[in-house]
């Protein structure tokens, strides 16, 4: 009788001046989800955070110049579809997402058989203090994926993401990975037919650093990207179901 080959996992954490909070993820991780493999993608901080991983034992790939959180995501992606993992766990080097709530991720996509599990703040009130803004983006872009998907993504915002193998693989050839790989890049891989399930998470606020997202004009410059890469995708995408 063979033996079922064990599931390769890999939390995938894209880190940029996480000096303050990059330890306490790191012993999160291995603390609650000790059979998955961690790799952090350090975006070319400025302070320690190479340093603290690699004193941790944690893989680290180090870029020569700062590739932004998207570009350092799929390389992050790209790793894990070089080294043949099963799932890819998305999880921020802030400490806003909770290991624990990892796994919940983890067996709802081998439960389903889904293709993305999303992590929700909204799906159920969680106790989580969403800013005005952000919650006027989140309903947005909700109404926008409902509108031309025909389904309900209450979070299309979050990063704290599952991916199994065949998201692997495609997001690891997508030559103009999105710069913020969210609302649109949900909208994308539902009309390409892939399967996305949401499922009610716990999420903690960052508790020290600056958010890629601060201040008045990088939430501006997020929706104004975001908007137009959704209209490109639609261009792109007339609904091809099933095309995987």
């Amino acid at each position: 009788m063979h033996k079922r080959k064990q599931d390769k996992i890999l939390f995938v954490i894209p880190a940029y001046n996480e000096s303050a909070n990059i330890e306490k993820v790191l012993h999160e991780i291995k603390k609650d989800a000790p059979f998955a493999d961690i790799l952090v993608i350090n975006d070319c901080s400025k302070d320690n955070t190479k340093e603290i991983v690699e004193k941790n034992n944690v893989k680290c790939i180090t870029g020569i110049f700062n590739l932004k959180y998207a570009m350092a995501v799929q390389t992050g992606i790209k790793y894990a579809a070089m080294n043949d993992y099963d799932y890819v766990i998305q999880f921020d080097a802030d400490g806003q997402h909770i290991a624990k709530e990892a796994i919940k991720l983890l067996e709802e996509i081998k439960k389903t058989d889904s293709d993305i599990v999303i992590g929700s703040r909204y799906l159920k009130d969680m106790g989580y203090p969403c800013p005005f803004f952000r919650k006027i983006g989140t309903k947005f872009f909700a109404f926008i994926i409902k509108l031309i998907c025909k389904q309900k993504i209450a979070d299309p915002l979050s990063g704290f993401q599952c991916l199994n193998k065949k998201v692997i693989n495609y997001y690891a050839k997508i030559g103009n990975y999105p710069e913020f790989p969210d609302a649109n890049l949900v909208i994308e891989m539902l009309l390409l037919g892939y399967q996305i399930r949401e499922i009610p998470v716990k999420m903690r606020l960052r508790e020290a650093g600056e958010s890629m997202h601060g201040g008045i004009v990088k939430p501006i410059k997020y929706m104004i990207n975001m908007l137009y890469t959704i209209v490109f995708i639609i261009i792109q995408n007339p609904r091809r179901k099933g095309i995987k």
